[in-house]
């Protein structure tokens, strides 16, 4: 037992005199060593502006004010790395034999200043041409850094990604474990980038191979309020990565505001993404086995980003049933039509210019809020401000609709398009984009459009194009044209066969002049107005009726006007009675003719075309030489 206490007793006094030797050193001097260390080992200058001094508990070590670390050269003037206060720990037993190795860094309110250059290469890459001239004797293997520790607590950070606009962060933790120089590195830090703390959790296997540039496995987890990450792959120091993606949220809207990111609130539901990722130092990001999920929407396929000054998407993807009605109102103003008018909300098309797309999509069936499609192929091209959006085709208002629609922001707003259609319904279409839906019946046809403006109001207004339709067996609500021109009806409505017209647009007025209507018995021309910008009308029906056993037909024209929402119907009585006018004003002519000629005993005929006073005069000059003949003796 004494033998034990003598032992221990001598353990103990030779671990004082060893502390004792380590306290003895000044705190400049320390951290001047740990200076010339981390220059050396890094090929960046670390300056100590302020007051350094010698720490026992809790890091042997230096605490130095004012520090910064220096940026690599093509970075710039501002230092990488600037912290209020440095905490520098060193191994005791180095220092007893005069070396200095950095164990552990802790800084606190520090400053991050972070930047890559073109070839994707970060200012955190330390080493080099510098680093290597400033290590004697060491093999070309050594370690650019070797610091079992670090820890960043209340920092800024600065991240300026070449030809990208910075981010900045504030109030961001830092932990970096790095206990075995072959081993794994565990990460841990936590990100504020809206306030809520967004979690980081990583590990990154063979650090030290991973500092020299070669490719490690690299597993992250990221946590956000509503959401997680994770990350399984591999990955190098210039950021090149490959592996698999997942991410889920029960309210994607917290998660994207957590994360700084803000979308409409219809995001607030349930979100699911998996995908073979990689990426590429020249920021170029693949997606393959890719699957989406929103709420009741999955989307699958592959996708291509190229982060370019103006990134481009490129990608297929296949639909089940989308239904994106959720997103209806939640941004911006609704191309949809109120009854007073249609929306004057200045339209925001800034979201053309944000990315070049060339983007295939098929879906079963698409709700969007205002029109209904079935199963249908699509494709979206956007170039410098410019979208096409083609239908190969698109199974919409129970038919079939072919052709591209375009939306054009390069130089104000402007929309067009040029479509074909066959066995839509005509309520459906018509109810659908301009909220009319008293024409109803299967169609086919053909419409080109063109209209500018930065509201739905001013586009409708501008519209200009041309077409044309033809529709078999339909009715209109609202009026009952076979009532109208003989007993019985359709209670309210007006039935046809048969429907074909053309049209031209200017101005955002429709013109019609050749509408032909064929009803039971009877037919039905048309002519007229149709203010697609004011969402009025003016329209003459001319309907015909061909009296049995007759050659007489009955027309009593049809006048309507005002606006969509409630138009005034009635006869055009004036329409109406003109004919008749015209045939009663001729009948009289005719039996005037004929009374004139019994009374003046005229054996001559009136033609219709000659003039009834010239033949009344001519015949009596013809009287007055007779009667004068008569006179002098003649004949």
């Amino acid at each position: 037992m004494r033998l034990i206490i003598r032992i221990a007793t001598a353990l103990v006094l030779t671990v004082a005199v060893l502390l004792g030797l380590v306290l003895l050193l000044p705190g400049e001097k320390i951290a001047q060593l740990a200076a010339d260390q981390v220059e050396g080992q890094t090929g960046r200058k670390l300056e100590i502006g302020g007051k350094a001094r010698f720490t026992f508990w809790p890091t042997l070590g230096v605490k130095a004010d004012a520090v910064t670390l220096s940026n690599a050269e093509w970075a710039g003037s501002e230092p990488m790395l600037s912290a209020e206060r440095l905490t520098i720990g060193v191994a005791a037993a180095d220092l007893l034999q005069g070396n200095v190795r950095v164990t552990e860094i802790s800084a606190i309110l520090p400053h991050l200043n972070l930047a890559t250059r073109e070839d994707g290469t970060g200012n955190w890459v330390f080493g080099g041409d510098t680093a290597a001239a400033g290590s004697s004797g060491g093999s070309s293997g050594a370690l650019p850094l070797r610091i079992e520790a670090v820890e960043l607590t209340g920092a800024s950070l600065r991240y300026a990604a070449h030809g990208q606009a910075p981010v900045e962060m504030k109030n961001t933790d830092l932990r970096l474990l790095w206990p075995e120089p072959d081993g794994t590195v565990r990460v841990k830090a936590t990100l504020r980038p809206a306030g809520a703390p967004v979690e980081i959790d990583a590990e990154i296997g063979t650090f030290a191979a991973f500092l020299a540039g070669e490719v490690s496995s690299v597993g992250a987890t990221v946590t956000a309020p509503g959401g997680k990450g994770r990350f399984d792959g591999h990955a190098d120091i210039r950021g090149e990565a490959g592996g698999r993606l997942t991410f889920g949220a029960e309210d994607a809207l917290q998660t994207a505001v957590a994360m700084g990111v803000f979308l409409p609130d219809a995001f607030a539901q349930k979100a699911v993404f998996g995908a073979d990722v990689t990426y590429t130092a020249d920021g170029r990001l693949s997606m393959r086995d890719m699957a989406v999920e929103l709420g009741p929407n999955r989307l699958t396929g592959a996708a291509d980003v190229a982060l370019l000054d103006r990134p481009k998407i490129t990608a297929q993807l296949q639909g089940g049933a989308l239904d994106l009605a959720m997103l209806e109102g939640s941004g911006g103003s609704s191309g949809g039509a109120a009854e007073s008018g249609w929306p004057r909300e200045a339209i925001d098309a800034s979201a053309l210019g944000l990315a070049d797309a060339a983007i295939g999509l098929t879906f079963d069936s698409l709700n969007t809020g205002g029109i209904q499609l079935g199963a249908s192929k699509l494709n979206l091209s956007i170039e410098r401000s410019r979208a096409v959006l083609k239908f190969l085709p698109a199974a919409m208002f129970g038919g079939q609709v072919q052709g591209q629609v375009v939306a054009n922001n390069r130089n104000g707003l402007s929309v067009g398009g040029k479509l074909t259609f066959n066995g839509i319904r005509l309520e459906r279409a018509l109810g659908e984009t301009a909220g009319y839906s008293r024409l109803n019946g299967e169609a086919l046809g053909e419409l080109e459009f063109l209209g500018s403006g930065n509201s739905v109001d001013a586009i409708m207004r501008s519209l200009s194009g041309k077409g044309w339709l033809e529709a078999d067996q339909g009715f209109f609500t609202g009026f009952d044209l076979e009532q109208l021109m003989r007993s019985g009806g359709n209670g309210g409505s007006t039935v046809f066969d048969q429907l074909t017209a053309s049209f031209t647009i200017e101005g955002g007025n429709l013109s019609n002049q050749d509408l032909l209507v064929l009803l039971k018995g009877f037919r039905a021309d048309g002519k007229g107005r149709i203010g697609l910008g004011a969402r009025d009308l003016d329209y003459l029906f001319t309907p015909q009726i061909v009296r049995a056993g007759s050659d007489q037909v009955l027309t009593i024209p049809v006048r309507v006007t005002g606006p969509w929402a409630d138009p005034d119907i009635r006869p055009d009585l004036s329409q109406a009675l003109q004919t008749r006018i015209d045939d009663v004003e001729e009948e009289a002519k005719d039996r005037l003719r004929q009374k004139l000629g019994e009374e003046l005993n005229l054996n001559t005929e009136i033609a219709p075309e000659q003039d009834l006073n010239d033949v009344l005069k001519e015949r009596i000059e013809q009287e007055a030489r007779d009667q004068l003949l008569r006179l002098l003796g003649g004949d």
